[in-house]
């Protein structure tokens, strides 16, 4: 058997790593993400469980080695459980991992069904331990179901890493607690400054935190030393001594990191974006249903390498600008 044809862009980088969105839904609203009144796609609009699987293959037929399944909320998908099981089957033969993004509201439900279908890591999305500021925050006082849901993944077995985007006025405060809780429960936590994705309420210029002003802050209560820990994305981390956990920096304004880059996202509907911070695409879906689907997803993704830009363009720097792209985080996939 022939060795497969890696995905190499046109940067000479290998493209290894495919974020893959099964659903735009999701039952939180946090403010930053979405509009309070979002408009998801029409069901008839996103892939198929089989479309989905199909893709997915394609993408470790070509060397792709990890796989996270995200959303929306990847956990309000019905049928969810079943393509974990069924991408779970390749683990040891194309793919080194399987984890999924997650809210953590539906986590207590599936977080046994995932550990036995493979997955073994997974990210919560966690911007504070305050009940009021999450429920100000998310437009819904969910996070009893959270901190339950993240309890119930360490309980079955699963290693849980909290994602927490850095907010000015909002949650800035609380990032050392947070930090301290998390490294105190033997999670690590990854911050991230906030990005331009989608029109929402307010001004994310607003709520912009360079992360740079936090680690010089956490640096003056704890010491801090940067290690060589990777997870394959591209967080860049430091190990804290007097807690003894880590904490990762994703920093696509103030530092960017996309040098290194090793991934595509995939929509809901099938739109391979070769860039999170551009409108380069390839209509994955339209390969998958056309006469001869295995020829043509080999071509679009051939495609993809060809038009995947060096670097985003993020830009955040002056109060009521445009988002970089017009197209929400759960649109495109977190």
């Amino acid at each position: 058997m022939s060795a497969p044809m890696l995905l190499i862009d046109q940067f000479n980088r290998r493209i290894s790593y495919l974020r893959l969105s099964v659903t735009d839904r999701c039952d939180l609203r946090c403010a930053y993400c979405m509009p309070e009144r979002q408009t998801f796609l029409p069901r008839s609009e996103v892939l198929s469980l089989e479309e989905l699987h199909r893709l997915a293959l394609g993408f470790i037929d070509r060397g792709g080695t990890k796989l996270r399944l995200t959303g929306g909320e990847p956990l309000v998908r019905r049928d969810m459980i079943e393509l974990v099981r069924a991408l779970g089957r390749k683990l040891g033969q194309g793919l080194d991992e399987l984890t999924l993004t997650t809210n953590a509201t539906r986590l207590a439900e599936f977080a046994d069904d995932l550990r036995e279908a493979g997955v073994r890591r997974i990210n919560v999305s966690l911007d504070t331990l305050d009940r009021a500021t999450f429920a100000r925050l998310a437009r819904r006082d969910s996070l009893p179901q959270v901190l339950d849901g993240i309890a119930a993944a360490r309980a079955a077995g699963l290693t849980v890493k909290l994602n927490t985007v850095a907010l000015k006025g909002v949650n800035q405060d609380e990032i050392p607690d947070l930090i301290a809780w998390a490294h105190g429960q033997g999670m690590d936590l990854t911050l991230i400054e906030v990005m331009p994705l989608g029109e929402v309420e307010t001004d994310r210029f607003d709520h912009f935190l360079p992360l740079s002003e936090v680690r010089a802050d956490l640096a003056r209560r704890w010491t801090l030393r940067d290690s060589g820990h990777r997870t394959g994305g591209p967080a860049r981390y430091a190990e804290v001594a007097e807690t003894g956990g880590r904490i990762g920096f994703i920093t696509p304004l103030t530092s960017n990191f996309c040098e290194g880059c090793n991934r595509v996202r995939v929509t809901a509907t099938g739109q391979l974006y070769a860039c999170l911070g551009g409108n380069e695409r390839v209509d994955l879906r339209a390969a998958l249903r056309s006469a001869d689907p295995e020829a043509a997803l080999a071509g679009a993704l051939d495609t993809a390498m060809r038009i995947k830009p060096l670097r985003h363009h993020f830009d955040i720097s002056a109060p009521g600008a445009a988002p970089a792209v017009a197209r929400h985080m759960s649109t495109t996939g977190g």
